[in-house]
């Protein structure tokens, strides 16, 4: 047994079946080991790619996502989507191949100090030193990734371990791959169960890890057995998330939230005035320490309670603790606000983004087996808009753009009976465009819907309205790209749409391909939606 086989046979007891990678000098053991241990890699175009595929991998299964990048340029490839799995709160292995620990020092080939490099961005980094370290690192970097706030991990695999000899006596346990829970007291969940009983307006804001898509038994007891809305906060735009319609309104009508794993930051408007009310109290559940010390001192005491959990072992505790509610005036009002979607009127517009939207909610609705994708960018908040799915990612809270395509990818291969639909702009699709080579090398047919404004329409929008139309610089892209017939030639269907008209027949004919496939729609270049104030919001509803 060799070092390689040690991380490997580390994997299978985590119960990784499917690897993302992108091959590379330093990695080749690793490839080797993964053929006795039955791990399938998916062969990648861009290291950034497979760190994007890991982290859907994760959100869609719940299961570990797992990247493995070569050393150098490659391990550097990969950061980018390192740092939107650790918005997103994905639990993402990122296995890298590095310089020969004998070597450290003299200058050996690709020499890096990687883990200082990772260190900002992920929960643990980790370097072994000794062959006999790496099953063991590797089993505590994934236990870390698992436990508390989930998140990325990296651990970096000199070349000379990687093909050291090692005893079975060096490999890792299945205890030392464990979460480590950290539930919440059972006093403290009646009396934030009781505080939310008392609340005339009470919400539980949570973060990506406990959204729709993964915890939605979880959100729906919650619901259900309180009374309480329970709200995901996990776009760029916070407050001003479009698939919120006009939840800022009722946030700050309420008298009492509760962070349930979702840090009081810029998204929340930092839980201060005007995005909370001043005399509203927080109750703030949260794993990570650091989190809660920053909401105690941006509060002070308006923080009613607080408690280190995890955040989906704190809605059990919390619901099994929960006093009898009846009242359903708040909640209603709650979701009156966020399916608010009163656009201001445009003019002039010959093909909007949003017709595109509808015509894929119908697909969508359509669907035994929904999934949505949505990139960011203009065109990608018209899609968190207007389209929804029971199971839907986004491009999360980093901000980030470009990694729909992947994200669609790892949807399809993780459910290969789901009809995935991809939606992003054409500056978006540029990114990872040639992931459609691998989409088709691995058989996965998801239908990837690229809104062609021939821009990059949010910073155009910046200089719009920040410096005018005389001001407008860098943002163009070319008329002449031709997406679908790019698609087609990596093997893919492709159709291209310039009429509302032809929209509904194209993407049917996506969708009967069996193939992966591209729809090219030119669209007029549309601000992202911003909903209009609603003149009925409720004052003071009935407590409940």
């Amino acid at each position: 047994m060799n070092g390689a086989r040690l991380v490997v046979d580390t994997l299978v007891q985590a119960g990784v079946r499917r690897v993302f990678s992108l091959s590379g000098n330093q990695i080749m053991p690793v490839y080797d080991a993964c053929i006795d241990a039955d791990i399938s890699i998916v062969h990648v175009r861009h290291e950034s790619a497979a760190v994007h595929m890991a982290d859907a991998w994760a959100q869609i299964t719940g299961e570990l996502g797992v990247a493995l990048v070569t050393a150098g340029p490659g391990f550097g490839n990969a950061l980018s989507a390192l740092f939107s799995a650790r918005h997103s709160e994905s639990p993402v292995l990122l296995l890298s191949g590095d310089s020969p620990v004998a070597a450290d020092g003299d200058g050996a080939f690709q020499e890096l100090p990687q883990v200082e490099i990772t260190r900002p961005i992920v929960k643990t980094a980790r370097r072994p030193g000794r062959v006999e370290r790496l099953g063991h690192e590797t089993a505590a970097a994934i236990a870390c990734a698992r436990s508390g706030r989930p998140g990325p991990v990296h651990v970096a695999l000199p070349f000379d371990l990687l093909n050291a000899t090692a005893d079975a006596a060096s490999r890792a346990v299945p205890a030392e791959l464990e979460r480590r829970p950290h539930p919440l007291s059972g006093p403290c969940a009646q009396e934030i169960a009781e505080r939310i009983g008392r609340a005339k307006r009470p919400l539980v804001l949570t973060g990506p890890c406990v959204n729709r898509t993964r915890e939605p038994a979880r959100i729906a007891a919650l619901q259900v057995v309180l009374r309480v809305p329970v709200i995901s906060m996990e776009s760029p735009r916070g407050l001003r998330d479009p698939a919120l319609g006009a939840f800022s309104e009722v946030l700050a009508a309420s008298d009492l939230v509760v962070l349930l794993g979702k840090p009081g930051d810029f998204s929340v408007g930092f839980a201060r005035p005007p995005a909370v009310d001043a005399e509203a109290e927080l109750v703030v559940v949260d794993p990570d320490h650091d989190v809660i010390e920053r909401a105690c001192r941006i509060a002070g005491e308006r923080v009613a309670v607080s408690a280190c959990a995890d955040p989906d072992l704190a809605i059990d505790a919390i619901v099994a603790a929960a006093p009898a509610v009846a009242d359903h005036t708040w909640c209603d009002e709650v979701a009156g606000a966020i399916a608010h979607r009163t656009v201001h009127p445009e003019s002039d517009v010959r093909f909007h983004p949003r017709a595109v939207c509808e015509a894929v909610q119908r697909v969508l609705d359509s669907a035994a087996e929904p999934v949505l994708v949505c990139d960011g960018g203009e065109f990608g908040q018209w899609s968190q808009a207007v389209c929804t799915a029971p199971t839907r990612i986004i491009n999360g809270l980093s901000g980030a753009i470009g990694g729909g395509l992947c994200h669609a990818l790892a949807a399809k291969l993780a459910r290969p009976e789901a009809t995935v639909i991809a939606m992003m702009g054409d500056g978006s699709a540029g990114f990872h465009f040639t992931e459609l080579d691998t989409a088709v090398r691995e058989g996965a047919a998801f239908v990837n819907v690229i809104g062609n404004d021939f821009r990059w329409n949010a910073e155009h929008q910046i200089q719009l309205r920040d410096y005018g139309p005389d001001r407008l610089i860098g943002c163009d892209l070319a008329p002449s790209a031709r997406y679908d017939r790019a698609a087609a030639g990596f093997g893919c269907h492709g159709e291209h749409v310039t009429e509302a008209a032809g929209l509904d027949a194209a993407l049917g004919r996506a969708l009967a391909s069996g193939r992966p496939a591209c729809v090219n729609v030119e669209i007029d270049g549309v601000a992202a939606p911003t909903f209009a104030p609603r003149a009925d919001l409720t004052a003071d509803p009935a407590p409940g």
